[in-house]
């Protein structure tokens, strides 16, 4: 099955991007806490706050990707379809 690519609406690729980049930049501070001997649950803390970044950031990517790409992929496709999201969600070997 051939990929499809698409350009996700805008709204949906703006706030991606934001979370993309707020976890960057707060995993960069972990990385520069760790380095300084930061205390370790003020880095633990910061290292949560990535994990939920990158969870809000992976809702919105599939979120996106069900609005657009899922839909067709379905009509052409409908078992590849069906495996890929398998694997997007962990289901499937």
């Amino acid at each position: 099955m051939k990929k499809h690519i698409h350009k996700p609406v805008a709204a949906k690729k703006i706030k991606s991007l934001k979370l993309a980049r707020q976890a960057q930049g707060t995993l960069i501070k972990v990385i520069e806490m760790i380095e300084s001997d930061i205390y370790c649950p003020e880095i633990i803390q910061q290292a949560d706050s990535v994990s939920g970044l990158l969870k809000s950031l992976r809702k919105e990517l599939l979120a996106g990707h069900l609005d657009t790409c899922a839909l067709n992929q379905l009509k052409e496709n409908k078992s590849e379809a069906v495996k890929e999201l398998l694997k997007i969600y962990n289901i499937s070997d």
